[in-house]
């Protein structure tokens, strides 16, 4: 097949959604097919709605594919551009806006329901995403869960050095995740500081919105935590792994997850999650065994989950186990790359996917 990609930005960003774009792009090369990848620029969400009554834009998408995936992220520049392309389209959905809960979700979710009523199939990251997905007017029929592998570092970690790190104190979290308002760095900062513990936190990401950077460090400095919380900004992947390894816990209490690829990667350590109830990290972390789910913005939940980790190493050991026996059953990207072609075949060919 001739398949196109159209997204924000490029496929370089690092962060979890563009990390799937950039594998399935890979995984579909190396099937044989090629991909004309459709770069359009960064976009604040309404400059992107004006895109649409771009003429040039609509000149550049007009492209020679037998089908178009779209990064659901660019949306807004494509709500009603797509009713003037020539090929079938595709979503690829890692997260929608409409499933914060936020001031403006019902405008999100109004305009997302109209551009995904412009697509012919969508690209789901979790079953959570293709429930709200479905709950915008999608047909299931039309949609397939290829959930992104987790296998960015895929260390050489055994039972012995999870139970021996198990042992070591402090406890030592890690944050991996871009630092702005949706990820829940406030929250885990609040609940370090009530967990009575002496644990120490790592928080590793680009500093994304600047005014929330510094509500961080003023929570940090309320609680007297500077020698104890670490701002170390982007690392790259060797010195983000030797980060996670060294570490116990993955902390990301966030708003909402479509899937939140960071546990999974996390569990490959085998590092237990503290993750968010709302959305689809469950399909990850099992609450009580792979770490534990906490609701939106809940500091004590986290204050009381840290507390437990800190005070019992054999609960955090086990745990660890298994967190790493999840990561190691969790589908490869070769699995997600064919359950998409088989979409995308269905999508050209008119027919339903399998």
């Amino acid at each position: 097949m001739n398949v196109g990609l159209t997204l924000y930005g490029g496929l370089e960003r690092r962060s979890g959604g563009f990390r799937y774009d950039r594998k399935l792009v890979e995984g579909l090369r190396r099937a044989g097919d090629t991909v004309d990848v459709v770069e359009l620029p960064w976009r604040r969400y309404g400059r992107g709605l004006l895109d649409n009554a771009s003429r040039r834009l609509r000149d550049r998408l007009r492209v020679d594919v037998d089908v178009m995936l779209q990064d659901e992220l660019a949306h807004p520049s494509l709500v009603r551009t797509n009713r003037h392309l020539p090929y079938p389209v595709v979503s690829v959905v890692h997260h929608l806006r409409a499933s914060e809960s936020r001031r403006l979700s019902p405008l999100y979710r109004a305009i997302e329901r109209r551009y995904l009523g412009t697509v012919d199939g969508v690209v789901c990251n979790s079953s959570a995403t293709e429930t709200v997905v479905a709950g915008l007017g999608v047909d299931t029929d039309a949609t397939v869960v290829a959930p992104p592998a987790g296998d960015r570092f895929d260390p050489d970690v055994d039972r012995a050095t999870i139970d021996r790190r198990a042992r070591e104190r402090p406890l030592r979290i890690a944050f991996v995740g871009t630092v702005a308002p949706r990820k829940g760095l406030t929250t885990l900062v609040e609940g370090l500081a009530g967990s009575g513990t002496e644990a120490e936190l790592t928080v590793v990401g680009r500093p994304a919105d600047e005014t929330y950077v510094e509500a961080v460090r003023r929570r940090v400095r309320r609680h007297d935590l500077g020698g104890r919380v670490r701002m170390a900004g982007e690392l790259s992947d060797e010195a983000l792994s030797a980060a996670l390894r060294s570490s116990h816990v993955l902390a990301v209490p966030s708003r909402y997850e479509g899937f939140g690829i960071v546990y999974l990667e996390g569990m490959s350590f085998g590092l237990p999650a503290i993750a968010s109830s709302a959305g689809g990290a469950a399909e990850t972390v099992t609450d009580g065994e792979t770490g534990v789910l906490v609701d939106p913005g809940d500091a004590e939940a986290v204050a009381a989950a840290i507390a437990r980790f800190a005070g019992d190493p054999d609960r955090l050991a086990a745990m660890g186990q298994a967190a790493r026996r999840r990561y190691e059953r969790h589908p490869d990207w070769t699995e997600t790359t064919a359950r998409v072609r088989r979409l995308l075949r269905a999508t050209v060919s008119g027919g339903a996917a399998v």
